[in-house]
């Protein structure tokens, strides 16, 4: 990848989605949209990472873990002096958030909540020891996170979701690559979440994100885009 730039680490985006672009359905149970050999990959993707992100609605409403799994890339990332788990990382703007929730409950590893100004208080009342609470002021950016992640190391960023954080990173140009799943089923549910939102997105009909990678595992397809100049071609 060559030598990134020092405000913004090289960010992967991944997600998998219903042939009708949904994250999920509007129900209260989480719907499993990827099968185990797709679960394995993204357990790959999570330990080649300094750091996992997802939005404080995911932490809410899927609970979680944001480990890796494997034993096996667990003790290779401590043979080269990483913790076995990456930094795992949310947002907020409310300090909604369960005390009790895999984020903060699971796992060794450290933990940072960006808070927006007015929520940083309740958030670290909430987090106590177990995480460091950013503040984000007063409406907090992907683009001022990603800053206050590179200053404190991190050089590669998994964005699992949902979908506002998701449409952020797109909108804002903050990603380099996107690493889409499409699970072989329909949602059909106009109340559930979509991939992404409403937004200026800088690929669009007069600029196509160039596809880079497709392979099939097990009934999944996985589609690699590189949405920078960052994002190896190979």
């Amino acid at each position: 990848m060559g030598d990134l730039p020092a405000d913004r680490p090289y960010t992967v985006l991944s997600c998998c989605i219903s042939l009708d672009g949904y994250l999920d359905d509007a129900s209260e149970r989480r719907l499993v949209l990827s099968n185990a050999a797709d679960l394995t990959r993204v357990d790959a993707l999570r330990a080649a990472c300094d750091a996992i992100l997802v939005g404080a609605a995911t932490v809410r409403n899927d609970d979680p873990r944001l480990l890796v799994r494997s034993a096996r890339r667990r003790a290779h990332r401590a043979r080269g002096g990483r913790p076995a788990d990456p930094l795992k990382v949310t947002v907020t703007t409310t300090a909604k958030l369960d005390p009790g929730a895999q984020f903060f409950a699971a796992g060794d590893g450290d933990r940072l909540v960006y808070a927006a100004r007015p929520a940083v208080e309740a958030a670290r009342r909430l987090a106590g020891t177990r995480a460091d609470v950013v503040d984000g002021g007063p409406s907090p950016t992907m683009t001022g996170l990603c800053r206050v992640l590179a200053a404190r190391g991190v050089r590669r960023l998994l964005v699992e979701g949902g979908g506002s954080v998701l449409t952020q990173f797109l909108t804002q140009g903050l990603a380099d690559e996107l690493q889409l799943a499409v699970a072989p089923l329909f949602v059909g549910d106009g109340a559930g979440t979509r991939f992404v939102g409403t937004g200026e997105f800088p690929w669009n009909s007069h600029r196509r994100a160039g596809l880079v990678g497709s392979r099939s595992v097990g009934d999944v397809v996985v589609l690699r885009y590189a949405l920078s100049e960052r994002c190896p071609r190979a």
